[in-house]
């Protein structure tokens, strides 16, 4: 009994080693057109990357978001929309709390890591989290 023990920690353990830390690019369009997206986010304009955006009248300034989500039996792609979505939406309330209208120049910051991008963000995805970090500029056009 002892041996089976010893052999299923050893097992547990050596899983726990090989974790696994992907990082992955998701389309921006796609996961906007999901219902997730539109039953969660406000009417707050997100602008990614350096899309032309109106004109912005005042600036609050750079702000960061970083969440994550349990990824424990979903695909990469789900659990990095989920925690995209979570990172967004702090990203709009954060906007409003502060009296802007939109946010500006959205662009992933995963491990300190920029990825400036119109139509992608990037994730950190592995075994049992996802998470993704955003920057982005808070404005009232």
């Amino acid at each position: 009994m002892k041996k089976i023990f010893f052999i299923g920690t050893l097992i547990v353990f050596s899983n726990i080693s090989y974790a696994r830390d992907s990082v992955a690019q998701f389309s921006v369009k796609d996961l906007l057109a999901t219902g997730k997206a539109k039953s969660a986010l406000t009417d707050i304009p997100l602008y990614f990357g350096n899309s032309k955006t109106p004109k912005v009248n005042e600036k609050y300034g750079e702000v960061t978001s970083n969440k994550k989500t349990n990824a424990f039996m979903k695909s990469d792609e789900e659990a990095c929309q989920w925690a995209m979505l979570s990172a967004l939406k702090s990203l709009q309330q954060r906007a409003q709390k502060e009296g802007m209208n939109a946010v500006i120049n959205i662009q992933s910051y995963y491990k300190r890591h920029e990825f400036i991008s119109e139509t992608k963000f990037e994730c950190g995805a592995g075994n049992v989290m996802a998470g993704v970090t955003l920057k982005g500029t808070l404005v009232k056009i």
